[in-house]
């Protein structure tokens, strides 16, 4: 477990990730994280959760008008 304060950033409240923390969740400076709220508190990672199923519905739409899109690349 690694323990962060939460300080003062500007007019809003922000925690600094340690060195390991950026390591295992693979994030740089400028990537996007996202607090996932659990019945135990949040979760923060790099992983947008519905972003599997977004992906699901465009491959059924690319399958669906799959000659349309060819027409449509020439």
């Amino acid at each position: 477990m690694l323990k962060v304060k939460v300080t003062q950033v500007g007019n809003s409240m922000g925690i600094i990730l340690p060195k390991e923390a950026l390591k295992k969740l693979k994030a740089e400076k400028g990537d996007m994280l996202y607090m996932v709220e659990k019945s135990e508190g949040y979760t923060l990672t790099a992983y947008q959760q519905d972003f599997e199923d977004q992906i699901k519905v465009a491959e059924g739409i690319m399958k669906k008008y799959r000659n349309t899109l060819k027409e449509l690349a020439k």
